[in-house]
């Protein structure tokens, strides 16, 4: 992200009136990869080929905030690795890590991992060093450090239905293995930050928080995520849960959270509602159907129907319903681009 498109994020987040109203995309593996022609097993293994799928996106869309920006990741391998969890690669597929707890007593036997040593997170590291002369040469920096939440962690320890039932079961349990996760969490967060410098923001992305009523994410949910969203003091505090969120919400703010990207189950309006108009929203055109699958005129529809809707376009970024879905293509990008950039001046 250029220091133009920080300081407009900056502005939007403070309730600043920016004009033309931002468009902005989570962008990493799911999409990067395959629209920038090589398959992902190719992203993850070779630096030059990741650097130049993120400098495509940059060059193509110069109008677009990409958050977080040059995102080096493996995909949801990249935490539960540093644990110990197998992870299985293939050349054109999702990555996947197995559980490895296979009963809530297993919780015990589980170590802090470093996120010096651990897993592939030195590999996260040193992708982005060795890329940091180029990203900076083409106007960039590195903006946010990043991690899964301790809920969508701890789901791919134990398995999802696992994790579920278990915080019913053996509460206590649960939150020793969250509080393990939340504190390895905040080391890893901590360290990116001393090897970036000019990180100022967090994104953190738990779905699993859309899969438990509001008492359980009071309780199981926000203390962990208010810990790591306020740890580090930075300004922009960004979460992606594209999982049903009308539980959570309403506490997004006092989580401590200002920027927030949902899925296509609820409707901006809404959720400024329900926010109370504290959290910046970001999304959310639908993104299979209409942004990957549609064309430039579904699109164009989508963006116009959700502009109609909105009686105060403040604290709002265009995007899709989560992140940039896989195959969505180039035109329809640009006419999502296009139609913010003429209605909403």
């Amino acid at each position: 992200m250029n220091d133009t498109q920080w300081q407009a994020l900056r502005a939007v987040i403070r309730g600043e009136k920016v004009t033309p109203l931002p468009v902005a995309f989570i962008i990493d593996s799911p999409w990067l990869p395959n629209w920038a022609g090589m398959t992902i097993l190719d992203y993850y293994t070779s630096e030059e080929r990741w650097l130049a799928a993120n400098l495509k996106a940059i060059e193509d869309f110069p109008e677009c905030i990409f958050l977080p920006g040059f995102w080096s990741e493996y995909g949801m391998c990249t935490e539960p690795s540093a644990f110990g969890a197998k992870c299985l690669f293939y050349d054109n597929e999702f990555p996947f890590a197995e559980k490895l707890i296979e009963s809530a007593d297993d919780i015990e036997r589980l170590a802090k991992p470093d996120p010096r040593r651990d897993g592939l997170l030195p590999f996260v590291i040193k992708r982005l060093k060795h890329s940091l002369p180029r990203i900076e040469a083409a106007g960039h920096s590195v903006r946010f450090a990043v991690s899964r939440g301790p809920l969508n962690i701890a789901s791919f320890l134990m398995g999802t239905t696992d994790f579920l039932m278990e915080m019913k079961v053996n509460p206590d349990k649960i939150h020793r293995l969250l509080r393990l996760i939340t504190d390895f969490t905040a080391d890893w967060l901590a360290y990116q930050r001393e090897c970036f410098p000019t990180i100022d923001g967090v994104l953190l992305l738990d779905d699993i928080v859309g899969f438990i009523g509001e008492e359980d994410y009071r309780e199981f949910a926000q203390p962990y995520l208010r810990e790591l969203f306020t740890g580090l003091g930075v300004s922009v505090r960004f979460f992606h849960n594209d999982s049903p969120c009308r539980a959570s919400a309403p506490h997004l703010h006092d989580t401590g959270i200002n920027l927030y990207n949902m899925g296509i189950d609820v409707t901006l309006k809404d959720l400024q509602s329900w926010t109370d108009g504290k959290v910046v929203l970001m999304g959310n055109v639908p993104p299979r159907d209409v942004l990957a699958a549609g064309t430039p005129a579904d699109v164009e529809r989508a963006v116009e129907e959700q502009l109609r809707s909105l009686l105060d376009t403040r604290r709002i970024l265009f995007s899709c319903g989560g992140g940039m879905p896989p195959n969505a293509p180039t035109e329809n990008i640009r006419a999502l681009v296009s139609t913010v950039m003429r209605d909403a001046a």
